[in-house]
């Protein structure tokens, strides 16, 4: 005999209609696409705030990939506008690049403080939250920062 399913399965409830199923799928991949982007971006931007220059050995160390992963993804960064590289001085963000990184620790930022207010601990809210971030829309996290008002 089978057990009933539990009352938050998908089991029993209606499929969406595909259209709309597939757009929901399809604004999870490119959002998974500009997440690692994202991370570049704001892993720079931090280096250069921490410690005055941004070098692609010092992202693939802290991304924990190699310096063929960092100069792919560096390229595509500079095709897109983010990112300005100059020989024998690291990396640079351009204005674009600045504002995705601006962008991505606000959102960083506000969903830590929702799962820390939610009660968990600092380094678990941070782990978490490097990956919520990237699939939150805008509409969520003003739903999130209303949430997190003072009273």
């Amino acid at each position: 005999m089978l057990a009933e399913p539990p009352p938050d399965s998908a089991i029993g409830r209606p499929l969406p209609p595909a259209d709309t199923q597939a757009a929901r799928f399809a604004r999870a991949r490119t959002r998974d696409r500009s997440a690692v982007a994202e991370d570049y971006v704001e892993l720079i931007a931090d280096l250069l705030d921490a410690e005055g220059e941004a070098r692609a050995v010092d992202v693939a160390h802290r991304l924990g990939v190699t310096q063929a992963t960092v100069a792919a993804a560096i390229g595509r960064l500079q095709r897109n506008g983010l990112v300005e590289t100059r020989p024998y001085r690291g990396l640079f963000l351009t204005d674009a690049g600045r504002a995705v990184a601006q962008a991505a620790r606000h959102r960083h930022g506000v969903v830590v403080r929702l799962l820390l207010a939610l009660g968990l601990d600092q380094a678990t809210a941070e782990a978490d939250a490097e990956g919520i971030e990237h699939h939150v829309s805008e509409a969520t996290l003003q739903a999130f920062e209303k949430f997190l008002e003072p009273k």
